[in-house]
């Protein structure tokens, strides 16, 4: 008991007791300047007539379907590649090193490669005869551009994830089917993935929970713009308690997010099936 005290205590302090002052200050019309006061259900009530919060959450949705959909088709590809060509320490370590790089790093990085003017993606657009592409600042690209920045971030981590539940498929059942006649393509849909099945669940889950955290590559780069494009729910969030100081407003929007993850993952775990496995 003794050993895991430290770990409780920091759990109940930097996670069970924000939790439920969030939950508290839900409730309440609180700022910085004045004590809370409770308000019952308007924050509630008044994020339902809010358009700006309704925007939000619609732009996480599509940037939720963009990374998750690209990022776990690249993984599953390059965790195939690692698995089929080659399994060497030195190819992995290169794969993960874009994890390794911390997001504003990686979105100031991108922001200037992706510069309309100045950067070097738009210049190669150039010579190939190509107008420039304002991928930050067009409403139609934003979004996109925003989802592939943290699909070149986080993929090679989840194709590690991949490939480590590629090795946990016994090598006889790829034996039989070889010897069955089948076809690379055949084996890979009704053996490999279903196989992967309680590995791509967790992996959906996480991305997904991650996904709808975005936030430091917005920040960095559109600050929500251009027109909303990109302000993401957890964006508009951070305006609502640390610029307008409107924070019993945003623990409400916090505990509707919370409220819908929960919700969500624990749909995809009973509908995928977490639990169980095709191997028998």
């Amino acid at each position: 008991m003794i050993f895991i005290a430290p770990a409780t205590l920091g759990f109940v302090v930097f996670y069970i007791w924000p939790t439920l002052r969030g939950a508290y200050l839900s409730f309440t019309e609180y700022s910085l300047l004045e004590a809370p006061k409770f308000n019952g259900l308007a924050n509630y009530e008044r994020m339902v007539q809010d358009s700006f919060f309704w925007n939000a959450l619609g732009v996480t949705v599509e940037y939720v379907v963009i990374n998750i959909g690209v990022q776990t088709v690249l993984a599953v590809g390059i965790a195939m590649l690692m698995y089929r060509l080659t399994k060497s320490i030195t190819v992995r370590a290169i794969v993960l090193a874009p994890y390794l790089v911390a997001n504003v790093v990686v979105a100031l990085v991108w922001y200037w490669m992706l510069d309309v003017q100045v950067g070097v993606v738009n210049t190669f657009l150039g010579w190939v005869g190509i107008d420039p592409v304002a991928f930050f600042g067009d409403s139609h690209w934003a979004i996109p551009t925003v989802a592939g920045i943290n699909v070149w971030r986080h993929m090679g981590y989840t194709a590690l994830l991949v490939f480590a539940g590629l090795q946990t498929i016994p090598s006889y059942v790829y034996e039989a089917a070889e010897v069955d006649g089948s076809t690379e393509w055949k084996t890979f849909w009704r053996i490999t993935l279903p196989l992967l099945r309680p590995v791509l669940v967790m992996v959906l889950v996480v991305t997904m929970i991650g996904s709808f955290q975005i936030f430091d590559t917005v920040a960095v780069t559109t600050q929500g713009g251009p027109i909303n494009a990109t302000r993401v729910i957890y964006y508009y969030i951070y305006e609502r308690a640390f610029t307008r100081f409107d924070f019993g407003y945003a623990s409400a929007m916090a505990l509707v997010l919370f409220a819908i993850l929960a919700v969500v993952s624990l749909l995809q775990l009973r509908l995928l099936r977490a639990k169980e496995s095709d191997l028998a």
